[in-house]
């Protein structure tokens, strides 16, 4: 059976004592109440090592890592350093990432190397545009960027992987991808997966849904066959929408 995850991305959002409140509140939630479903918070880099105090039950993600082992890189933060504050999964990709700092899938595939020689689990995403999709094209980035940062890994490497889907277009915006939209495109890259790696790869994968999920919407995105949870952006946040996110499974 699929992991469900539902991880929340707090971006740069949160002073040390407001992450630490939250951090709290959503783990002690879940201490009391146990969850089947993987609850993932990832916090600024800065508060990692005191919210990892925090969490018990709760995992914990960094928002990105750099694309070198150590170095002379000021202001970088390695996928080393992460994980010896306690983090166990990192966000690789996010369209932010892609828009503002012109990451690509090169680099990417780079990056997801370097985490998971840190047993770091990469949170990979992948997504279009609204003129990407306005003009059919949605399909072929979101397979050029699987196949370009994916591809070259083994099928173990490729086990250690969730990926998030984010339709860009939907992030921040208001707007959600409709459930039929999120499937589609779900099962897409579940397929491409199962193309490279074969059906037990592609049948443990967990893809997750990232664009604008909430509480009003989270049941019915999750009630699809291949939408295994969610990235959470602003919903995650706010500790009571962010549980009720997680208990729409």
């Amino acid at each position: 059976m699929r992991k469900l995850i539902v991880a929340g991305n707090w971006k740069m959002n949160m002073t040390l004592q407001e992450g630490i409140e939250l951090a709290k509140a959503v783990n002690d939630f879940f201490d009391k109440n146990p969850t089947d479903v993987e609850v993932i918070i990832a916090p600024p880099f800065i508060h990692l090592p005191d919210v990892a105090r925090s969490l018990t039950g709760v995992q914990l993600s960094a928002q990105n890592c750099a694309s070198e082992p150590k170095g002379a890189y000021t202001g970088e933060v390695s996928a080393g350093m992460i994980r010896s504050c306690g983090a166990r999964y990192v966000i690789l990709g996010h369209s932010e990432r892609r828009t503002y700092f012109k990451e690509d899938d090169n680099l990417l595939h780079k990056k997801i190397i370097l985490a998971l020689g840190q047993e770091l689990k990469p949170i990979f995403c992948c997504g279009e545009v609204l003129a990407e999709r306005e003009a059919g094209n949605h399909f072929n980035l979101v397979r050029e960027q699987v196949e370009t940062a994916l591809f070259a890994l083994g099928a173990e490497e490729l086990s250690q992987i969730v990926i998030a889907y984010e339709p860009i277009w939907a992030i921040g915006t208001g707007v959600t991808a409709t459930p039929a939209q999120a499937q589609e495109m779900h099962a897409f890259i579940r397929d491409l997966i199962r193309s490279q790696f074969g059906d037990p790869v592609a049948d443990d994968l967990t893809i997750l849904y990232g664009g604008s999920c909430k509480p009003s919407n989270a049941r019915e995105l999750f009630s699809n066959t291949d939408v295994d949870g969610g990235l959470i952006g602003g919903a995650s946040l706010d500790a009571d929408d962010f549980i009720a996110i997680v208990l729409s499974f």
